[in-house]
């Protein structure tokens, strides 16, 4: 084990702390210009490192809040830019670093965290649990045909890019968050994608839908082929939608498109109905299920008692290794969560926890997976209806 310490980082220290995290992806340092425009990313006083004396490992975030089973809000952490030098990994490094960063939520006041994974192995060991997963999908342009009762949508507005970077706080703030697992995108967010479409090989648009009350959804995406007359791909980038014709109306139009073969769209919710929208459905293929928001409970307590439940009542015995003060029982109903000493219905650990949490596991299902430990059926069958939700959890946002 070597001698490390772990603060917060000074501002002086960021580029070199994001270097280190690209080297860890195998990606290239900063030159000075992304270094001026990546900074703008960076919220002050959310980011950790790990000196040796040099700086080793680092991991940062940035203030949100999420959407609750129930549509409630709590404070959420995203947590970003998490890597360790390879030459000093698997020696407590990352440990450390997260314990800094959840005692840093504990203090501000935030009793919940989200990342997106780049290993999936790391971070169950820390409290982390799948709690959203997305698919991608692929849709063949030529042969794809709506169904007849298809909603015709309303009014089409096309975006060119900088109306697009103008537009995109405004266009995603004016939308509901109505899937457990949405957050809110921090100013520090829109840079970054900004940075993305700019640098882009291909042009970036974005059709905006208007119905009877306004602005209602918006698809962002941008075409790619090898050479004119190959083939081409329309690959959405962003797809947000707040009613049945804004959903219709955007893909009416991603199929007017011309000059495309096929479209797909990375990490849409899983319930997304996009195969129902045509007469044969295996036009729109599900290419793969992947993990798309990873959640921890950072404050148990006052998580279990911000969601809505729907039955009940369950006990619960939460083991949380890293974070002791977790560890316990818990009484769930319709009124909500409260710590008990009552017999426990299911036991589980708090990575599993974090993947009932929003609704995007049954623990029936995790029980057959040895995740869920369970006095019987009855107690199942209650679990499966208690952290039950009506759509399915879904993030929404890449940070």
């Amino acid at each position: 084990m070597s001698d490390f310490s772990v603060r917060r980082l000074r501002s002086d220290e960021e580029r070199a702390a994001t270097d280190l995290f690209r080297r860890a992806l195998h990606v290239k340092e900063m030159t000075d210009e992304e270094w001026s425009g990546m900074s703008a990313s960076m919220q002050p006083e959310r980011g950790f490192g790990a000196f040796d004396p040099e700086l080793i490992g680092t991991v940062r975030s940035f203030d949100s809040e999420v959407t609750l089973p129930g549509g409630g809000t709590a404070p959420l952490a995203a947590v970003s830019l998490v890597g360790v030098r390879a030459d000093r990994t698997r020696r407590g490094v990352l440990t450390a670093l997260m314990r800094a960063q959840f005692e840093d939520f504990a203090a501000r006041g935030y009793p919940a965290a989200m990342l997106h994974a780049s290993e999936g192995a790391i971070y169950g060991r820390f409290g982390y649990g799948i709690a959203a997963r997305g698919k991608s999908i692929e849709v063949d342009r030529h042969r794809a045909r709506l169904r007849p009762e298809v909603p015709a949508g309303g009014q089409i507005t096309l975006l060119d890019l900088e109306s697009t970077i103008a537009q995109w706080p405004s266009l995603f703030d004016a939308l509901p968050r109505t899937r457990p697992g949405m957050i809110a995108r921090s100013p520090q967010l829109w840079p970054g994608y900004e940075r993305e479409v700019r640098r882009a090989t291909t042009p970036t648009a974005t059709a905006v839908h208007r119905g009877p009350d306004g602005v209602d959804g918006y698809v962002t995406y941008h075409v790619e082929r090898a050479h004119f007359g190959a083939p081409a791909l329309l690959k959405i980038q962003s797809f947000h939608h707040a009613s049945p014709d804004a959903f219709a109306g955007l893909w009416r139009h991603l199929l007017s498109v011309d000059l495309v073969d096929r479209i797909t769209a990375e990490k849409r919710p899983l319930d997304e109905p996009v195969e129902l929208l045509f007469t044969d459905p295996r036009h729109a293929a599900v290419q793969k299920i992947q993990d798309e928001g990873w959640l921890r409970l950072v404050d148990v307590a006052t998580m279990l008692d911000a969601r809505t439940y729907l039955g009940g009542p369950l006990v619960i015995e939460v083991t949380d290794p890293f974070l002791e003060h977790n560890s316990g029982r818990y009484r769930l109903s319709e009124d909500g969560a409260e710590r008990t000493t009552g017999p426990a219905d299911l036991e589980l650990h708090a990575d599993t926890l974090s993947m009932l949490y929003l609704g995007g596991w049954r623990a029936s299902d995790l029980a057959i997976a040895g995740r869920v430990r369970t006095t019987g059926e009855a107690a199942l069958e209650r679990a499966d209806l208690l952290f039950s939700t009506r759509v399915n959890p879904w993030c929404g946002t890449f940070f």
